[in-house]
């Protein structure tokens, strides 16, 4: 029985350590203010833990839920704060939820985003990332004595001890911190409260945040995380999975929370054989995992006060070693199939390129570019 407690544990330490630093900077970067960002943190880790208990509880399989790091990337790098400011932002998380819920209710919605061509999504993915995976480059430049051993600490660590390497790397960074600039005046770790933001509903924001977070969500979270289950030996039923991840999504909106979805990677920690010999004892593990994040929500202040004290530059490039793992995948994903290798990289390269049309961010242009020249260059139908 140890085993599934002590995996339960280490994948609810991971993933948080290893990217609560992105959905902040996301939050941020979509003008939230520090205490509205550790408020939807705070409330993030609420609803993955009692959804991730739920669902455990309920199913008897290893269901573990997550935030969505790459919509988190997808806000921190690029899309800006939207017309409206963060309550527009807000909105948006709304609808997406709502969009969730959709899938979950309406099947085709879900076969649809399953149609998006693998490679399309994984070139979205890819250049959502880029950016911010450059950070700990610029970091190393702009700050070196904080940056430099946090990035050394997280390439020792990958020959070590993987799974941690992140977290040295957060652990090394926040000791930089303690040592050098310390907390700003009027910052303190405190417990985090949850803060109300009433949302508004500008078209920019939901056409430029929205749409692309729920396609982001489904392509790189949803779908990925089932066929992790499946590869392990579980189908439970996917329905009333999204419908309760876009519905909790839509209820923490408005405490800045973004959605939450199936995860992938500690997934694969809680339904895999490290978790027990036995797959019909594994759901424990994730039961323990949600029971981690319920806990985890009493560090949130911490967190978000440690990024009002670092560099901004620091948190990113930490964001950034959490995401290149994402983005080589991607990338290799984008490019295995030869004859859409090019509309990927046109998808890639408009999604990296920071283009904002009519108030409309990058990732979604980028999909519809990519998307069009693949049905250019499609062959035509035989007529014999």
């Amino acid at each position: 029985m140890l085993q599934p407690l002590t995996l339960g544990l280490l994948a609810a330490l991971v993933g948080f350590a290893s990217s609560f630093a992105v959905v902040l900077a996301g939050l941020a970067a979509v003008g939230a203010s520090p205490a509205q960002a550790a408020s939807g943190l705070a409330a993030l880790c609420l609803a993955m833990g009692g959804l991730g208990v739920l669902f455990s509880l309920r199913l008897r399989m290893p269901v573990s839920i997550a935030w969505s790091t790459p919509g988190a990337a997808l806000l921190a790098t690029g899309v800006g704060v939207p017309e409206g400011g963060f309550p527009a932002a807000v909105g948006a998380f709304l609808l997406c939820g709502a969009l969730i819920v959709a899938a979950g209710l309406f099947r085709p919605l879900a076969r649809a985003v399953g149609r998006i061509p693998a490679p399309l999504a994984a070139a979205m993915l890819a250049g959502v990332l880029l950016d911010l995976c450059l950070a700990p480059v610029r970091a190393v430049a702009e700050v070196p004595v904080l940056a430099a051993p946090a990035v050394l600490a997280w390439a020792v660590m990958l020959r070590v001890a993987r799974l941690w390497a992140v977290p040295a790397a957060v652990a090394v960074a926040a000791l930089g911190i303690a040592l050098g600039p310390g907390l700003p005046a009027g910052v303190a770790p405190g417990l985090p409260s949850l803060e109300f933001v009433v949302p508004t509903f500008e078209v920019q924001a939901l056409l430029g945040i929205g749409v692309p977070l729920f396609l982001v969500t489904m392509a790189s979270q949803n779908l990925p995380g089932y066929a992790v289950l499946r590869a392990n030996g579980y189908a439970p039923p996917l329905s009333p999975i999204l419908v309760g991840t876009g519905v909790v999504s839509a209820a923490t909106a408005p405490l800045g929370a973004l959605p939450v979805n199936l995860a992938a990677i500690t997934a694969a920690l809680c339904a895999g054989p490290e978790a027990h010999a036995d797959p019909a004892r594994r759901w424990v593990a994730a039961l323990v995992a949600g029971c981690g994040y319920l806990s985890l929500f009493f560090l949130a202040g911490a967190a978000a006060a440690l990024v009002a004290a670092a560099p901004p530059v620091l948190i990113q490039a930490v964001a950034g070693l959490a995401l290149l793992g994402a983005l080589a995948s991607a990338l290799g994903a984008a490019l295995a199939r030869e004859d859409v290798r090019l509309p990927a990289i046109v998808t890639f390269v408009t999604a990296a390129s920071g283009l904002s049309l009519g108030g409309i961010g990058a990732a979604f242009w980028g999909l519809l570019a990519g998307g069009a020249l693949l049905a250019l260059l499609r062959p035509a139908p035989s007529t014999a």
